[in-house]
């Protein structure tokens, strides 16, 4: 899967850890694996732009989601397995706008961030919370899916410390070992259920 992050915010984020919960919920939502997605962070001045000409609201907003026309089809779905590389679409993040909300939420903009990308990927899935019930199976899923992520990154990193430990003891004892990657690995998704088939995208 394609997932290109680009920074033009000014403010610094872990990219990688971006394209990686997007990854993983886009794994956890059977997106076909050859689909494509772009995330842009922006300042809110771009934002703004965004959302009034797009949206007609004024001011910036938190994170807009683009799906690309062809997708309008629902023949053209991107969990469906028989596709060729599909382009999702984009997702635009402001973390300007993104860093007050996460204060008020009592965690980092980096959480914040994580939660803004998953919520982006579901809107390009055709997810959305305009009706209350919408409005809880979505953030329900979200909550899922981000919990999802943690849990395996936690695990990775556990991992990886273990690795790390082992090796150490192995060279002291003046044992060989093989090499290790100390790096944790991309986390591997959960099944979080396929998107509802009569949901087509926004």
């Amino acid at each position: 899967m394609s997932i290109e992050v680009s920074n033009e915010s000014g403010v610094t984020v872990d990219e990688s850890l971006i394209a990686s919960v997007a990854r993983f919920a886009l794994d956890a939502m059977h997106v076909n694996p050859a689909a494509e997605l772009s995330i842009l962070a922006v300042t809110e001045d771009a934002m703004s732009e965004l959302h009034e000409r797009w949206m007609e609201e004024p001011g910036p907003t938190d994170v807009m989601s683009f799906p690309m026309d062809e997708l309008m089809d629902t023949s053209r779905r991107p969990d469906a397995a028989d596709l060729g590389p599909a382009l999702l679409g984009d997702i635009v993040l402001c973390p300007e706008f993104a860093r007050p909300q996460a204060r008020q939420a009592g965690h980092g903009l980096a959480d914040e961030l994580h939660l803004l990308t998953v919520h982006g990927v579901l809107h390009l899935l055709g997810y959305d919370h305009g009706e209350p019930e919408q409005e809880r199976e979505m953030f329900g899923l979200q909550a899922r899916l981000l919990g999802n992520w943690r849990a395996a990154r936690k695990e990775a990193t556990a991992r990886a410390a273990q690795r790390r430990s082992d090796s150490a003891v192995l060279g002291a004892a003046g044992l060989d070992s093989a090499p290790v990657d100390s790096a944790p690995r991309e986390p591997a998704a959960r099944d979080a259920g396929p998107p509802d088939p009569g949901r087509g995208p926004r």
